[in-house]
């Protein structure tokens, strides 16, 4: 399988803030957003896989700043990296006035999601993913530490490999 480039899968979704998908202060539900984020990602992970994926875990979210009603967001999606079977694909999220003025990042997070085949719904093997700007290199690097975690949060990893990564970060702390 040969690897591509992370701008062949790259996805951006536009929605309009509208008052049903608002709270009682009128700013964007967490939830409502989470949902556009994960079908972004969700497209443009399966673009990358060339298959059917499934949402695996996200994490690292946060809610930087409030989308009011009648702004217009920008969800921009790429693939950050390539494993076996799934991929990690970093979403973030932009709002603006319905004129496109006062632009401001307000939400990112890390999705991951795993290929599935058609028939029986079981893991495929992926395409690796080829950084190819500075920027891509630094995230695809990342990303293995990020998944790290996420197994040693799972409790997925075996002992000697929990062991290390738990030392690890008691040496950043």
């Amino acid at each position: 399988m040969n690897a591509k480039k992370i701008a062949a899968s790259r996805t951006v979704m536009t929605e309009m803030i509208m008052p049903n998908d608002t709270n009682p202060i009128h700013n964007l539900m967490g939830g409502n957003l989470l949902r556009w984020m994960d079908i972004g990602a969700g497209v443009c992970a399966g673009k990358h896989c060339e298959n059917y994926v499934v949402t695996v875990s996200v994490d690292n979210v946060s809610f930087e700043k409030p989308v009011p009603l009648g702004d217009v967001i920008t969800i921009q999606c790429v693939v950050t990296r390539a494993f076996n079977t799934s991929v990690e694909v970093y979403v973030e999220v932009f709002s603006s006035d319905m004129k496109g003025g006062n632009t401001r990042r307000c939400n990112d997070a890390y999705f991951t999601f795993v290929a599935v085949d058609d028939e029986k719904k079981r893991p495929v093997e992926v395409p690796a993913v080829l950084p190819l700007t500075s920027e891509e290199e630094s995230r695809y690097e990342d990303a293995m530490r990020r998944r790290k975690m996420r197994l040693l949060l799972s409790g997925r990893l075996n002992k000697d490999e929990s062991a290390k990564m738990k030392a690890e970060l008691m040496e950043l702390l």
